[in-house]
C-alpha cells in the first residue's frame, strides 16, 4: 500500500473557489492542461450557488438530516417528476446527488425544492465525468437556514485521479451546521457498474487512499462519505477501508428498486463514516420513496428514480414528515432484534410468520422483516401457502 505522502504527491486534487455564477469550463480546463500535474491544479467545475434571500426561520432542533440519492439521469427526458422529487429532498437539511445529466436537471431540482418548501436553498455541481461520451454530474443541495460552505474555504474539490481509477472522480466539499457549529466534509462517488463485479472493485479498493487524501487536504475535519458504490458493504472488496476504522451506517435492507415487482432488490447507496466520526449521528436508514409517495415501484422509477435516498440524522435532528418512511438501520455494532417478525424472501416475495415450517429456510441475503403481515401485503409479499 502506497504511504501518504506519496499519495498526497501523486493523486492530484482539483480546487475551485466557489462563486455565486457559473464558470467557463473550456476556459478553465485551458488553464488546467497548462498546469503542471504535480500541484494543486484548477479545474474546470461548474459551481453554482442559489443567491434567494427569501426563506422561513430555522427549526429549533439542532442537528442535520443529510441525505445521498442517485436520482436516475436527472435532467435527462420529459418523464421526471419535480415536484416529487422536491417532496423528497424537502424531508432532507443536505443532499448529495450522483447521476446529474445537466444544469437543466440542476435548476429544476433546485426549483422544485424552494416551492415545496417555502425556503432558500444553495446548491453546487462539479463538471462532467467520465471516460467516455457518456458522463455525469454529482452535486450537493443545502436549506440555507441550517447549513452553508464553510468559510474559511469555499472550495469544492474534484479528484483528479491520475490511475483513471474512477470513471467518475469523487467529488467534495466542506460544510459547516448552522445549528451547532460542527464542521465536516461531504465526499460523494457513483461507483461504475460495468459487465461484473470485477470491474467495481478497483474503485472500491481505492477509496481508502482517497479518504486518507481528504483527512490530510481537509486538516482532519471528519469525512462522511456518501454515494451510489454499486456493491453492498459486506464485500470483500470494502475489506482496506473497514482496516482504516471507516463502517457503514447502513446495514440491513436494500435501496435499489425492481424493475419487475414491489420491493428493493440491491443494497448498493450508503454512507461510511470513520468509527472515530465526532458528530452524534442519532439514525441512519433507507428512505422508502413510493412508501412516502404513495406510489407502486414501477411508477416510482418512471417518475423518480430506480433508487431511494440513505439517510443520516445528527443530533436531534428528524425527518420533516413521518419517519414512518425510513428504515433505520442498527446502529454500527449492533444487530437489529427481529424476533417475532415476519420473515419475507426478496426472491420469491413470499413471507413467513414464525410459526411456519419454512420460516428458517430463507436464505439470510434473501431476508427482510416487516411487522405484520398487512403491511408485506402492501408491499407486494404474499403469505406462505404451508402456514397454519
Amino acid at each position: 500500500m502506497k504511504t501518504l505522502s506519496h499519495y498526497a504527491e501523486a493523486r492530484f486534487i482539483a480546487i475551485i473557489t466557489v462563486r455565486p455564477k457559473e464558470w467557463n469550463a473550456t476556459a478553465v480546463n485551458t488553464i488546467l492542461k497548462a498546469t503542471t500535474l504535480f500541484l494543486i491544479a484548477i479545474f474546470g467545475l461548474t459551481a453554482c450557488l442559489d443567491d434567494s434571500s427569501a426563506g422561513s426561520s430555522p427549526s429549533t432542533d439542532q442537528g442535520l438530516v443529510i441525505a445521498s440519492w442517485n436520482i436516475e439521469r436527472l435532467g435527462h427526458g420529459t418523464n421526471k417528476n419535480y415536484e416529487a422529487l422536491g417532496q423528497i429532498g424537502a424531508q432532507f437539511d443536505l443532499i448529495a446527488v450522483q447521476e446529474l445529466m445537466n444544469r437543466e436537471g440542476a435548476v429544476r431540482l433546485h426549483s422544485a425544492l424552494e416551492d415545496v418548501t417555502g425556503e432558500s436553498w444553495s446548491k453546487i455541481y462539479s463538471e462532467p465525468l467520465g471516460r467516455s461520451t457518456y458522463t455525469e454530474k454529482y452535486a450537493f443541495y443545502w436549506r440555507d437556514s441550517r447549513v452553508d460552505l464553510h468559510e474559511s474555504t469555499g472550495q469544492a474539490m474534484t479528484y483528479l485521479d491520475p490511475d483513471d481509477l474512477f470513471a467518475r472522480e469523487p467529488y467534495s466539499a466542506r460544510f459547516v451546521d448552522l445549528t451547532t457549529n460542527d464542521i465536516f466534509v461531504l465526499a460523494t462517488v457513483h461507483i461504475v457498474f460495468g459487465s461484473s463485479i470485477s470491474d467495481r472493485t478497483p474503485e472500491i479498493k481505492e477509496l481508502s487512499n482517497y479518504v486518507q487524501l481528504l483527512d490530510e487536504v481537509y486538516e482532519g475535519d471528519p469525512t462522511i462519505l456518501l454515494g451510489d458504490f454499486n456493491l453492498p458493504p459486506t464485500h470483500q472488496a470494502w475489506s482496506d477501508l473497514k482496516e482504516i476504522g471507516w463502517q457503514p451506517l447502513i446495514t440491513e435492507g436494500a435501496t435499489t428498486l425492481s424493475g419487475t415487482r414491489q420491493d428493493f432488490a440491491n443494497l448498493y447507496d450508503n454512507i461510511w463514516v470513520h468509527e472515530s466520526f465526532p458528530i452524534t449521528v442519532n439514525g441512519a436508514g433507507i428512505f422508502n420513496a413510493p412508501a412516502f409517495l404513495g406510489w407502486d415501484f414501477q411508477e416510482t422509477r418512471r417518475h423518480v428514480s430506480d433508487h431511494t435516498p440513505v439517510i443520516m440524522m445528527t443530533h436531534a435532528a428528524q425527518l420533516r414528515g413521518s419517519n414512518d418512511a425510513v428504515q433505520l438501520s442498527p446502529a454500527p455494532g449492533e444487530e437489529r432484534d427481529t424476533t417475532g417478525m415476519i420473515r419475507g424472501n426478496r426472491n420469491s416475495q413470499i413471507m413467513h410468520r414464525p410459526d411456519c415450517p419454512s420460516y428458517d429456510r430463507v436464505a439470510e441475503h434473501n431476508r427482510t422483516y416487516f411487522e405484520s403481515v398487512e403491511e408485506g401485503e402492501r408491499a407486494g409479499y404474499r403469505l406462505a401457502g404451508n402456514c397454519p
